[in-house]
């Protein structure tokens, strides 16, 4: 194995400029650790988040950094001690780890084998490597909510990517959804089981003409509806948000997903069976690992963006 791995990696906070490929040592294996070839690596709105300095006071840093949360690719060497796994294994993984270094932009990534999931052969590298934050965000939220049947659910959002999982999460839960999004995504929603309404001014009235009641639970994946959600929420109902900490105060849950490769394993039986389909958007060989975040910033995309690996 080579000494060193082609990644792309920025070595100070700024915007997509700061962004270049570079030659970087390949990651070590330590005890219960494992090294993946990546095949395939998706972009999330965190990777450029972190780009840009806005999470430095959650998080250590330390440059150059490889991007880069949701990997999918082969077992190239394992640690010490790491039973779970063989060379030449098909993965995937939500790496998120304590501090921001050695991300999936890059050849190759190490991560803790408590991280890792065996790769659902049903789906393909760019499949898997969309699935992982994304899929789990969606879950961590509907658990947090309770959601069940019988309930309903207004997903804010529900045409990006978290909002597509959580659209059929709820709906195999035996709830009913409502979800926002634009007119163009509407089709897609319905496909996906919910019952779509435009986002934007008026929101309050369009929803209560599908619910008079109001809502049991409201899955916030877009943020600056807080008004509108609490207008719609029942006596009792449940709030949660990945966009505005401000639910906070008014009895909602934030959700920062937590990366569990036994959670992740419940999504592939999910996706095995059949019930649980991915959306890739675009992809982009990871040397335009930039021009994919451009993409990422315009926020109109109608799938997940995927890095694929370097062309030469």
């Amino acid at each position: 194995m080579s000494s060193t791995m082609k990644a792309m990696s920025y070595a100070q906070y700024g915007g997509t400029e700061v962004l270049e490929q570079s030659e970087l040592p390949t990651p070590k294996v330590g005890p219960g650790a494992v090294l993946i070839r990546v095949k395939a690596a998706s972009v999330n709105p965190v990777d450029w988040k972190i780009m840009s300095g806005g999470l430095d006071p959650f998080m250590d840093v330390h440059f150059p950094v490889v991007p880069g949360w949701d990997v999918a690719g082969v077992v190239e060497a394992v640690g010490f001690d790491t039973p779970e796994f063989k060379v030449g294994d098909e993965v995937y993984a939500y790496g998120r780890r304590d501090s921001v270094q050695g991300g999936s932009f890059a050849e190759l990534m190490a991560l803790p084998a408590a991280l890792v999931a065996h790769k659902p052969a049903a789906l393909s590298w760019e499949e898997a490597a969309a699935l992982p934050l994304t899929g789990l965000t969606a879950q961590r939220t509907l658990n947090a909510l309770g959601v069940a049947a019988g309930q309903t659910l207004l997903i804010h959002n529900g045409s990006g990517s978290v909002g597509r999982f959580a659209i059929q999460l709820a709906t195999l839960a035996g709830a009913r959804v409502i979800a926002t999004g634009s007119a163009k995504n509407h089709s897609r929603l319905s496909e996906l089981g919910a019952e779509p309404v435009e986002y934007g001014a008026g929101l309050v009235e369009r929803v209560r003409e599908l619910a008079p009641e109001g809502v049991d639970a409201v899955a916030d994946f877009a943020g600056g509806v807080l008004e509108d959600s609490l207008a719609l929420l029942k006596e009792g109902g449940k709030l949660a948000s990945i966009a505005d900490w401000t639910v906070l105060q008014h009895g909602g849950q934030y959700i920062w997903v937590r990366p569990e490769a036994a959670e992740l394993e419940k999504l592939s039986a999910l996706v095995e069976a059949g019930k649980l389909s991915v959306d890739v958007g675009q992809t982009f060989p990871m040397e335009e690992a930039a021009a994919a975040f451009t993409a990422s910033m315009s926020g109109h995309g109608s799938g997940k963006i995927v890095l694929t690996p370097f062309t030469a």
